[in-house]
């Protein structure tokens, strides 16, 4: 069995009293923990439709809002407190059109190996309403990404001290590696990881300076590259009809964010120019809604009423298909993570647990350090006393010390790799890697895959949000 891994440690840089339940709004009060143990461990997240059959399973997250009046602000994030994952859908065949959370139909041979696909996503999350009054957790996931078929990304962002950090990775973040790709063909995919983290960082936090906002996010982040060898360097593939928006530059930032808003069937995915499922969309929108869309994201104003809102225009335009990987000389998959914080992904080579990220945490003598020298102090193995994780996407007021460059990792893919665990810190709290794997590598379904996993931390008295994904590799 061998291994092609490499790992490397992102730069750090330096860009620059209250009760208890205000300190800690997501925590329960003692009234709202008479809950019975059957209610608790409600959880089960809806099942993918029969084959051929579209649906749109409601995200946990949505179903733990305070009431149906909890709609959406202008930009997509709701009024309540809870982060919204974008909803999960199914394809009605095998193509998503690189569609953010859309499965594609499930194969009709019985034999995976034989499905055209070469991995399947399950997601499962639980707000864990017995130790958590919020849900700020929010995932994604892209089949065909970057409109090559059998790539794929995957995502799970945790945030704190408010959702909309984490709710907007989850909207946004892979429009931006796209864009990063599309950019710099020729950079090796680790620092366009890392670029796009910066500027991601960077955006987040000039929206949250606008509100006077706090909110953060860590982030655990797998792309699933085919690549060729050429000139004994490895390259991807690129489909001609994608172009970039701009995003490196942050140009169109509000533009694909208003884009990103819209419901799952009218938006962009992961397609460059593409539209999301019957077509390319070119949309239009005012000065009013752009700005509409930030106060909201920002928290800064109520919800437009509908007479001030200006409706999209949609223009159509050719759709772009996602094109096959071939290469005479030789293929290659290689899965490049990076994360920051304590979100943590785990792969599983030949029954044996690998992890592929670092815990950014306040305990970790080099994070530490990093600190101390930039300034800052770390207490209870807390930054200044507050933050217990080291590196994240936001936390604006804590950005000299609490730096958003990641941890990247390159593995090779070989036929021992069978499945993929991304998760919050919510699940590795309560369980090691090793357990993990164990628990659920004789699960072929990697829905119900995520489900016992989500089901061992409940058990096992996770106090966190819970945000599991497992991406299981079929070898053809």
């Amino acid at each position: 069995m061998s291994q092609n891994s490499q790992s490397s440690l992102g730069r750090a840089t330096s860009p620059g009293g209250g009760s208890l339940a205000e300190k800690h709004p997501d925590h329960p009060r003692l009234t709202d923990l008479g809950l019975d143990q059957a209610s608790s461990t409600n959880h089960a997240q809806p099942g993918i439709a029969a084959e051929g059959v579209t649906t749109t399973p409601t995200s946990m997250s949505d179903m733990d809002s305070p009431s149906p009046a909890d709609t959406k602000r202008p930009g997509g994030l709701s009024d309540g407190p809870n982060a919204r994952s974008k909803t999960i859908t199914v394809a009605d065949g095998i193509n998503t059109f690189g569609v953010l959370n859309r499965h594609p139909a499930p194969s009709r041979s019985p034999k995976p190996t034989t499905d055209p696909f070469s991995f399947r996503v399950g997601v499962a999350e639980d707000r864990n309403k017995r130790c958590r009054r919020t849900m700020e957790d929010a995932h994604s996931f892209v089949y065909d990404f970057a409109a090559i078929k059998g790539q794929g990304y995957f995502a799970v962002f945790d945030g704190h001290a408010g959702k909309h950090a984490a709710e907007w990775c989850g909207q946004n973040f892979h429009e931006y590696l796209l864009d990063a790709i599309l950019t710099y063909p020729d950079q090796p995919i680790p620092d366009l990881l890392n670029k796009t983290f910066q500027v991601v960082d960077t955006r987040i936090s000039r929206l949250s300076q606008t509100a006077k906002s706090s909110s953060g996010s860590t982030a655990a982040v797998a792309l699933l590259r085919c690549e060729h060898i050429a000139d004994n360097e490895p390259k991807g593939f690129t489909n001609p009809g994608l172009s970039p928006r701009g995003l490196m530059e942050q140009k169109g930032e509000e533009e694909l964010e208003a884009m990103m808003a819209q419901d799952s069937g009218s938006r962009r995915g992961s397609m460059g120019g593409t539209g999301s499922s019957g077509g390319s969309v070119q949309r239009k929108h005012s000065g009013r809604r752009i700005r509409d869309f930030v106060r909201g994201l920002t928290g800064t104003e109520k919800r437009a009423s509908s007479d001030e809102a200006t409706e999209v225009e949609e223009e159509p335009a050719e759709r772009i298909e996602a094109i096959e990987a071939k290469n005479e000389g030789g293929m290659r998959r290689v899965l490049y993570t990076a994360n920051v914080g304590d979100a943590r992904a785990v792969l599983c080579r030949g029954g044996r647990s690998v992890r592929l990220t670092y815990d950014h945490k306040g305990s970790d003598t080099q994070e530490a350090k990093r600190i101390t020298d930039a300034g800052g102090f770390v207490l209870n193995n807390r930054v200044n006393g507050v933050l217990a994780v080291t590196r994240s996407l936001g936390d604006t007021s804590m950005k000299e010390f609490v730096v958003g460059s990641p941890y990247t990792t390159e593995t090779v893919v070989d036929e021992n790799d069978e499945f993929l665990i991304v998760a919050c810190d919510g699940l590795w709290d309560v369980c090691d890697d090793q357990t993990a794997v164990d628990l659920i590598r004789s699960v072929q379904d990697p829905q119900e895959a995520a489900k016992r996993l989500l089901e061992h931390a409940l058990t096992s008295y996770s106090t966190d949000n819970l945000s599991v994904m497992v991406v299981r590799f079929y070898h053809k």
